[in-house]
């Protein structure tokens, strides 16, 4: 996946630009910055020679100076400038000063007083956030309804027989420390335990039939993450603890994933061979088969943080997975798509390592230097482990470099802090304190959930529907009222969104009452009741509420008879991206966030069985190869926002044997997904001279143009979606010449609609 950055919009002059981004002048101005640190003295003695000890005083007094400034300067602002990824306001962001509270720790935190005493001494130490563990190893660490009705024993008493979890909330609370409980196996779970005895069919395996994986933790299976009934079971452990201590959020690890060998169990195959139409590859690391499992990953945490976020809008969704390129490829977590999709409010990125350079190179990767401008962002330093201590100056040296690059830190994991260390707990602890000087609280009252950071994004277009359809067309997953995502047929020849009230799902609702009917072009009169409810595109919800109708009838106009009302086929919905409404039922890509509204990119599948795309959020880069063609605007209607525009363009130059229309350039067209075969209508039947109404044949070749942006030709013949056409004379019909293009214009022609500024565009894919 291709990394982009942030950027601020700072000018600088075009000198300063070429040495802050041509690689070798990067290089050149931080050594420059390291070598003004250098005492004269100590660069000095290294040359014997007094010429040449001269030489570099004159240049150490007259031009390391100067060029210590631009250094300065430069190295300062390397890190403020990087390629465009998406335009935010600034915002303070909370240091992040935590530990991971684990199983290890249990020993310790069963005891009130020493629960008490560790709170007050992080709190002295300016620590800020505490993790504890509250599911391990197929087990809560709490008390939990869930597991009792499923009868898996609790084990995780205090002495005093009280709730540990409970105990810690309170304490961190009373020093000031968020307390975010931290469910670190995630899909992980040990082979044999009650709950895998319980529902050995939740479990995934590899293609060999493997069920467990090499793991820090020893072996171990691990949940399907794909199967409703493991979603379900992990959102309930999560919105108990929420709802069960008003947590401050949760946290989710590298556990929060599934490795890539897995995914070969007979449910996984079934749901993906019957998205795909064909089974998963044998190779695990095939592109597309990462990608879908990843995906489906992906929309289960944006669904989790959605519920969250429903019963504590402030709660923090923190992340401490390991490096993108390792978690994406290896453990199939997108992360960074988490947090470009907004649901990530903390990340901590576990870096383990013991050589600082390596370390370093971690911290400074690209998704870290995006991440750390949108949220607070993290890094966790190994304190230690019982069987591997980890020195003083090292813990020192990591948390220096972090601190430099404006980074917070986790450290892994409380007792290794001080009591499992090669120093003394005395020393350790005055070291600490050094590293934090100065309190940084954190307070989850700014915490607000974001919108996605996308300035453009491709989602698929899939060539069949989620209910069966025997003709072509590009469909679209959507998801309404928080329902299952279903494929929908993408028109671009119409606007607003109409699906069977079988397609939501239990979110609210706002009901108007209001009755519509819409009269489709094959005569077909859809009818149903105008409601608003919140949609997502893909993973990519609306902002708010956009209104749909709910179709409950669907019946043929009586001039044609038989249209798709009586084809005996399912409606399967239609989302209209058209920026010329009629009414209320407005496009509701306009309700996308952020740049992500401004317009889209059709891009056909060549007249192929693979999928499509639809581009959301047009870019100077996406726009590159397109020739534009202006739409007309059209008064306002209350109730749709933005500006609408009659997208059939003018100035369309029609040539159709047999017709007198040759090269007429007076022509309106559309380009419409939704419509099958192409269309020409005639107002006056002369313009059509000799040719009848119906079906062209071969003899009568099309030819359809706009001077200078596209060149459009085709010989009529008889297969629908890509070569027939039709013809109509309606004297009744509002234009002289009409040309809708047809599905098939999307085999040759990417199309681009511009909302802001009432554009089509149109570049060829020959």
């Amino acid at each position: 996946m291709t990394t982009q950055f942030w950027e601020k919009s700072i000018e600088i002059n075009a000198a300063l630009t070429n040495l802050l981004f041509k690689p070798v002048h990067r290089h050149v101005l931080l050594f420059l910055n390291k070598l003004c640190v250098v005492s004269g003295r100590e660069a000095a003695s290294q040359y014997t020679s007094p010429l040449i000890h001269q030489g570099w005083w004159l240049l150490r007094k007259r031009l390391l100076p100067l060029l210590c400034l631009i250094s300065f300067f430069a190295v300062l602002l390397l890190n403020s400038f990087a390629p465009t990824f998406a335009q935010l306001p600034l915002q303070p962001r909370q240091e992040i000063r935590g530990v991971w509270l684990s199983s290890n720790d249990f020993s310790v935190f069963r005891n009130r007083s020493q629960v008490e005493a560790a709170m007050s001494q992080l709190r002295q130490l300016n620590f800020n956030t505490v993790y504890p563990v509250v599911w391990n190893d197929g087990y809560t660490q709490y008390p939990s309804a869930i597991m009792q009705k499923m009868g898996i024993p609790f084990f995780f008493k205090g002495t005093d027989g009280q709730d540990v979890i409970a105990d810690i909330i309170t304490q961190a609370r009373r020093q000031g420390l968020l307390a975010i409980p931290w469910f670190e196996f995630g899909f992980m779970v040990p082979l044999i335990s009650e709950l895998t005895s319980e529902h050995p069919d939740w479990l995934t395996q590899k293609q060999d039939g493997t069920q467990t994986s090499i793991s820090a933790a020893g072996e171990v299976a691990w949940l399907n993450p794909f199967h409703p009934e493991v979603q379900k079971f992990i959102s309930e452990l999560v919105m108990e603890v929420i709802t069960q201590y008003d947590a401050d959020g949760v946290q989710f690890d590298d556990h929060m994933s599934l490795p890539v060998d897995f995914g070969y169990d007979k449910y996984t195959i079934s749901l993906y061979t019957q998205e795909t139409g064909k089974p998963p590859p044998p190779n695990p690391q095939a592109q597309a088969w990462i990608k879908w499992r990843a995906d489906k990953i992906t929309a289960f945490m944006v669904d989790l943080h959605q519920t969250v976020i429903a019963r504590k809008p402030n709660a923090i969704f923190s992340v401490a997975p390991n490096y993108y390129d390792f978690a994406y490829k290896i453990q199939l977590q997108d992360w960074l798509n988490w947090v470009r999709l907004g649901i990530v409010d903390e990340l901590v990125m576990q870096v383990y390592r013991n050589d600082l350079e390596s370390f370093i190179a971690q911290i400074t990767r690209p998704e870290i230097l995006e991440t750390q401008q949108i949220i607070p962002t993290g890094i966790g330093i190994m304190a230690g482990l019982r069987n591997r201590p980890v020195s003083i100056p090292q813990i020192q040296s990591q948390v220096q470099a972090v601190q430099q690059r404006g980074l917070g830190i986790g450290f892994f994991y409380y007792e290794s802090l001080w009591d499992i260390a090669p120093e003394p707990a005395a020393q350790r602890q005055s070291a600490f304190a050094e590293l934090f000087p100065n309190p940084a609280l954190r307070d989850i009252s700014q915490n607000t959930p974001r919108k996605p950071t996308f300035k453009t994004i491709s989602l698929p277009l899939y060539p069949k529907p989620s209910l069966g359809q025997p003709v072509r067309g590009y469909f679209l997953e959507v998801a309404i009222a928080d329902g299952q995502p279903r494929r929908i047929l993408l028109d671009t020849g119409s606007a607003g969104l109409r699906v069977p009230k079988e397609f939501l799902g239990n979110a609210p609702i706002q009901r108007t009452g209001q009755n519509i009917k819409e009269v489709l072009s094959d005569g077909t009169i859809l009818e149903g009741e105008l409601v608003y409810t919140n949609v997502r595109f893909g993973l990519i919800p609306t902002t708010e509420p956009v209104p749909v109708q709910v179709v409950t009838s669907r019946q043929c106009t009586a001039e044609k008879p038989k249209c798709s009302a009586n084809s005996g086929v399912p409606f399967s919905g239609i989302v209209g991206v058209n920026y010329f409404e009629k009414s209320l039922l407005y496009n509701p890509l306009r309700k996308l966030p952020g740049n992500l509204s401004n317009g889209f990119i059709v891009i056909g599948n060549g007249g192929s069985n693979n999928n499509g795309s639809l581009v959301l959020g047009l870019t100077a880069e996406n726009q590159a190869g397109f020739k534009m063609a202006s739409w007309s605007q059209q008064p306002e209607i209350n109730g749709v926002p933005g500006k609408r525009w009659d997208s059939r363009l003018g100035k369309v130059c029609l040539t159709l044997a047999g017709s007198s229309a040759k090269n007429s350039c007076n022509a309106r067209m559309s380009a419409d997904t939704a419509t099958i075969n192409g269309l020409t209508e005639f107002k006056s039947a002369s313009t059509a001279g000799k040719l009848k109404p119906g079906v062209l044949g071969s003899a009568n070749a099309v030819k359809v143009a706009i001077n200078g942006i596209f060149d459009y030709s085709l010989i009529p013949g008889t297969r629908d979606g890509f070569n027939r056409w039709n013809l109509s004379i309606s004297p009744q019909a509002e234009l002289t010449i009409f040309v809708n293009t047809g599905i098939a214009f999307f085999d040759k022609y990417d199309v681009l609609f511009d909302q802001v500024n009432g554009r089509q565009g149109f570049r060829s894919r020959r």
